[in-house]
């Protein structure tokens, strides 16, 4: 019996197919700017994961939650219930990270600055994007998740601006992003049964 079946008490092969006990997964979109390409990329992932049947996965755009800057008087933060309530409802995410400036966007910076239990023990996969990748946005994500004791995996789907976007703007992924995405699932569902334990 190998050490991922003795822990799960499965095998790590088999699909989970429905039930309460699949882990459900919020693919969170972490650009708010006109114009973005997240939306595409999250529908993408999306319709990847669904074929897999094992977890429950939606996608979260935080640009649907009214969140000014933290921490900023005056100003609207109604959201930020609807926002704890998603997040603590998920098992694990998978984050659509895009590279601006070296970094990710101002907007996912405070969406994950808003909370801190509901991130607590729980499984995270990066999709990037940016002109090397987003590779750089990604390194940085990592050490935001560690603080916030999410689990990143390691398997990291990296989307180049020049060979898997059309224009920079119309997305038209490469073959091979498909397996990468699910390889990442794979250790992210794993990931997200195993913390699911603990809380």
């Amino acid at each position: 019996m190998g050490f991922l079946q003795s822990l799960f008490g499965k095998n790590i092969d088999e699909k989970q197919t429905g039930g309460d006990k699949m882990v459900k997964i919020g693919i969170i979109l972490g650009s708010t700017r006109e114009g973005r390409v997240s939306p595409q990329v999250g529908q993408w992932v999306k319709e990847l994961a669904d074929k897999r049947g094992d977890a429950e996965y939606e996608i979260i755009d935080i640009a649907e939650f009214k969140l000014p800057l933290l921490g900023e008087p005056g100003l609207d933060a109604s959201g930020a219930a609807a926002w704890s309530q998603k997040v603590a409802a998920c098992d694990g995410f998978v984050f659509i990270a895009q590279e601006y400036n070296h970094s990710i966007t101002g907007a996912l910076k405070n969406a994950l600055d808003y909370l801190r239990e509901e991130w607590n023990n729980k499984a995270a996969g990066i999709v990037s994007y940016g002109s090397v990748g987003g590779a750089r946005a990604a390194e940085h994500l990592r050490g935001i998740l560690g603080e916030l004791l999410v689990a990143d995996v390691r398997v990291h789907p990296a989307l180049s601006l020049f060979t898997d976007f059309e224009n920079g703007s119309v997305f038209k992924p490469k073959e091979v992003q498909a397996d990468s995405v699910n390889q990442m699932l794979d250790q992210v569902i794993a990931w997200s049964t195993a913390l699911k334990t603990i809380r």
